[in-house]
């Protein structure tokens, strides 16, 4: 590994005592990959309740204060920030946090809106996604077993275009960006929670935890249920937590993190058989068809032959108001069955008109046993953005997402 000799000047003086009393140094590597404007964390000493850290970064021209958000997740302290501007392979930065009183999220460039029926995150006022945890009834005329809660929608583009779509009548069990398993196996039975119309469970948003806004990120914590019909009456098998962050990256694009925690919450293991496709699941806007809308995946395949492969990543753009926008889904190299599966349909679905479909399905090849009290936890990254995106660039994100630069308290 490379090291500048102005990032070793650096952390030379981490080791001669610049920090002042009450001060921890952290130094952050960026790694094998070059970086640009990511995202960061590192976990800081447990404190007080009423105790954050302000964040300074030491460079050859002095120290130059770096937005920062310290939050309390899973029993841990944890400071965010971006890692701004170009850092490239090998190089090392330094920086100093201090701990300061309770701070208000004064600089919310990130916003989060509650209208007592969802949440929508926002950067500088304009929508990012839109969380419905209030339950959404079906089109008038069609069955009320196709109300749902517990999903993304819409998920705008930065121009303003609105990428989702749900309940579309070819589909009525298709809701934006969501997260349900088709076959569900409970105590010797099977149960679909993805295909509503079979009423034999469903999905159900039942509390937000907490929210965040401020000048790094915002997002919330929120809680669902996955339930299955029994002739004995309804039984929760499965809790979930949806953990979602946007971050205040620069530039014309919306970056957000969307993370699933499964825990079953009933006495008896739950098994998610492999089917064809279930899971982190997207429905794009029936504006998009095969005539104006592509996709590619990491491994280079395009749209007639993606589905049933694996990739790291896979965008998809389209034909939008205002020129073109586009999704890049990614997906962590420590889910469960990376690099997973794909479910898309091709450019015949929906006798011929091509409508786009996209879902990372991890148990399309494989079952997944899941044990009372344990977690197991699915991770995405989503860039939302216009015009078009280079391979190149896709990796690079991938990059960020999957092997972030490490951060290290001195």
């Amino acid at each position: 590994m490379k090291i500048t000799v102005t990032a070793l000047l650096l952390v030379m003086l981490a080791s001669c005592g610049w920090k002042k009393e009450g001060e921890i140094g952290i130094t952050v590597q960026a790694g094998a990959f070059d970086r640009q404007d990511c995202t960061l964390s590192v976990e800081m000493p447990l404190t007080a309740e009423e105790t954050d850290w302000a964040l300074s970064e030491r460079t050859g021209g002095g120290t130059v204060n770096v937005p920062s958000r310290t939050v309390r997740e899973e029993g841990k302290t944890l400071l965010y920030w971006i890692l701004a501007g170009e850092t490239k392979a090998g190089a090392v930065r330094t920086f100093v946090a201090r701990p300061v009183g309770r701070q208000a999220a004064r600089e919310a460039v990130m916003q989060t809106e509650d209208t007592q029926r969802a949440l929508i995150l926002k950067k500088d006022g304009k929508p990012v996604l839109q969380y419905n945890y209030a339950q959404v009834e079906p089109p008038a005329g069609v069955d009320a077993a196709y109300r749902r809660s517990g999903f993304i929608h819409p998920a705008w583009s930065p121009a303003g275009n609105v990428l989702t779509a749900i309940q579309p009548k070819d589909h009525y069990h298709h809701f934006g960006i969501w997260n349900p398993w088709t076959h569900v196996v409970y105590d010797g039975q099977l149960y679909d929670l993805w295909n509503l119309g079979e009423k034999q469970g469903t999905v159900r948003a039942t509390a937000i935890r907490g929210t965040e806004q401020g000048a790094v990120f915002s997002g919330f914590d929120a809680a669902l249920d996955h339930v299955i019909f029994t002739p004995e009456g309804e039984k929760v098998i499965m809790e979930e937590e949806w953990n979602v962050k946007t971050w205040n990256i620069p530039g014309n694009a919306f970056l957000w993190d969307f993370a699933s925690i499964l825990r079953p919450s009933a006495p008896l293991p739950g098994l998610l058989q492999a089917y064809r496709y279930a899971g982190f699941g997207y429905r794009a806007t029936e504006a998009w068809t095969k005539d104006n809308c592509e996709m590619l995946t990491s491994e280079g395949n395009t749209r007639q032959a993606i589905d049933g492969t694996t990739a790291r990543w896979i965008r998809i753009s389209g034909e939008t108001a205002t020129g073109r926008s586009g999704l890049l889904f990614m997906s962590h190299p420590q889910n469960r069955n990376a690099p997973e599966p794909l479910r898309i349909w091709d450019e015949q679905a929906n006798n011929g008109r091509g409508d786009a479909f996209i879902n990372f399905a991890p148990t399309k090849n494989r079952d997944w046993e899941l044990f009372p009290n344990e977690r197991y936890r699915l991770q995405y990254r989503i860039l939302s953005f216009e015009g078009d995106m280079t391979a190149a660039e896709a990796d690079r994100l991938w990059n960020d997402f999957a092997y972030p630069p490490v951060a290290t308290v001195n």
